[in-house]
């Protein structure tokens, strides 16, 4: 299992020791020091679209108008901390946040 995340996220980290504590195997990827290719990006704007990003975020309100206009891949490639986090991968299957269904999907799993 990979968590697609920010070392300094609360989120991420609560989901990562909640997954490690139910006995998940855990590998956690912190986007910023380890950016994500154009290929991941583009698998996971196919998953989540227009969800992927952040707009309730500080880092959201911050952009240009330009950049809130512009398409989800260039928001997330000058801005990589707009991605709501986490992404959960488990083998095939992709996770975005950190709500009670998702917690629930894999805790149980």
């Amino acid at each position: 299992m990979i968590i697609y995340g920010l070392n300094t996220c609360t989120v991420s980290q609560r989901a990562r020791k909640t997954l490690e504590a139910a006995g998940h195997e855990v590998t956690f990827r912190d986007i910023r020091e380890e950016p994500m290719s154009e290929a991941e990006w583009a698998e996971l704007i196919s998953e989540f679209g227009d969800a992927l990003v952040d707009r309730k975020s500080n880092d959201w309100r911050m952009l240009s108008d330009w950049l809130k206009h512009s398409e989800v891949e260039d928001q997330l490639a000058a801005k990589p901390k707009l991605m709501l986090r986490p992404v959960i991968r488990d083998g095939d299957s992709l996770y975005l946040g950190w709500s009670e269904d998702v917690e629930r999907a894999l805790v149980a799993s």
